[in-house]
């Protein structure tokens, strides 16, 4: 999906404030399509639950026709990097799924993911969760006034790096406020000490995409999938995060 480009947005905190009720109800829909996903169920199915959820709470899904895209969340299953679209395909045991979605409260946005596991899955891709979430908590972890983003690419380099894990490069961060998608853009390949400082008041996502094997991926012909080349797990977490004097502070908690 495209990056903004231009000067950062510096937000207020009233401003913040907005923002984290989109946060708060977008880290309450999470629990709830957690609590969802099961062998059985269809991608199809936690989209509609997630859309019912957003309107019923006043909020909307800010992802659905976005550059034409249809749906309310993306859905990325086992090789599926992100991207992918809900369908009426059933998930199985051992199947692990990325649920990713912005909601839009008030003309705020909040934007998150998760990789949930399906039954009982494989160690192999237990191990590979645990550490895209680590990446994503070493990565907030470095969210701080006067660090940069390559600090926060060097953190993530570092756990994907103990793991044997591919980083995929193709796709990063964000900046998030009034629109889905603003400046700067988050890589998570990157050196610590070089790429814009960050300053009190931005909003990033930090949303790393580990893979098992080559981080290589190729776009379905669908224009929106995005699938590793050899065919490897992939996961995600992601949370919108504010700089603040008083550290990082999770809005999608």
């Amino acid at each position: 999906m495209a990056r903004g480009s231009g000067a950062v947005p510096i937000r207020t905190k009233e401003e913040l404030a907005r923002m984290a009720i989109a946060g708060r109800l977008a880290g309450k829909l999470r629990r709830e399509l957690g609590r969802r996903v099961k062998p059985g169920v269809s991608t199809l199915e936690l989209n509609d639950y997630a859309e019912r959820y957003m309107n019923e709470h006043g909020a909307s899904p800010a992802q659905k026709g976005y550059h034409g895209y249809p749906y309310a969340i993306c859905a990325a299953v086992n090789d599926c990097v992100c991207h992918g679209m809900p369908n009426e395909r059933l998930l199985k045991d051992g199947d692990i799924v990325t649920l990713d979605f912005v909601v839009e409260f008030n003309g705020w946005m909040a934007d998150t993911a998760w990789t949930y596991a399906v039954g009982a899955i494989t160690p192999e891709a237990s191990m590979l969760r645990k550490a895209a979430h680590q990446a994503m908590v070493n990565g907030i972890a470095e969210a701080r006034v006067g660090q940069t983003i390559g600090d926060i690419g060097e953190a993530v380099g570092r756990v994907a790096e103990a793991g044997a894990y591919g980083i995929v490069s193709q796709f990063g961060g964000h900046g998030i406020g009034r629109s889905m998608h603003e400046p700067p853009e988050v890589p998570y390949v990157g050196k610590a000490g070089t790429g814009r400082k960050l300053k009190e008041g931005m909003v990033i996502t930090i949303e790393p995409m580990l893979t098992i094997g080559s981080s290589d991926v190729y776009i379905a012909e669908d224009g929106w999938t995005v699938l590793t080349m050899e065919g490897g797990l992939a996961a995600q977490f992601e949370h919108t995060v504010a700089i603040t004097s008083e550290g990082p502070i999770v809005l999608t908690r």
